[in-house]
């Protein structure tokens, strides 16, 4: 089974394609500029070593960070204070692509494989992954074609035979067993 990592990946990659988003800001939290982060990401103590995140298109130095209830707990060095610190309620908090947590292999972030064009055994396209379906025993691929309709592709080795995110393809093998 082809394994896809979600929470952080449920968001896409931020505007620029070289982000990947890591949480939400919430609201502020006490009155020192401190701002409530849902994270968005299954490693949320990777927030325990950041000393920089992209809150919107800012590049922002975190001042302090601690854990409280569901939440992270962000302070700002550029937002000191409360009231001007309230104005990044809503954006997403990303890193750079090159600072995500490592995979085993055979595992990918859900963001690398929305995109991919997917292609049959014989070189034809099927179309391009536009969804990833969570269901409880494997995760599901939800190819779009060029016309419009939707192909479900089980997420499983005997079906998935290539994931090349550098060629952004995916090749699979949909024949029904006899």
């Amino acid at each position: 089974m082809w394994k896809c990592w979600w929470k952080m990946t449920k968001s896409s990659p931020s505007a620029a394609k070289n982000r990947i988003v890591i949480g939400k800001v919430g609201a502020p939290h006490g009155i020192h500029g401190e701002l409530r982060v849902a994270p968005l990401t299954d490693f949320p103590n990777r927030f325990d070593d950041l000393k920089q995140v992209y809150v919107g298109d800012q590049l922002l130095d975190i001042d302090s960070m601690k854990y409280h209830k569901q939440f992270v707990i962000l302070r700002f060095k550029q937002y000191p204070v409360r009231e001007e610190a309230m104005r990044l309620t809503g954006q997403m908090v990303s890193l750079d692509r090159s600072q995500a947590a490592p995979l085993a292999e055979g595992e990918y972030y859900a963001f690398d494989i929305v995109g991919l064009s997917v292609y049959d055994m014989d070189d034809r396209l099927l179309g391009k992954v536009t969804n990833i379906l969570k269901t409880g025993s494997n995760d599901v691929y939800v190819v779009k074609s060029a016309e419009g309709t939707e192909l479900l592709v089980p997420a499983l080795k005997k079906v998935v035979k290539e994931i090349q995110l550098a060629e952004g393809r995916m090749v699979v093998d949909l024949l029904e067993e006899e």
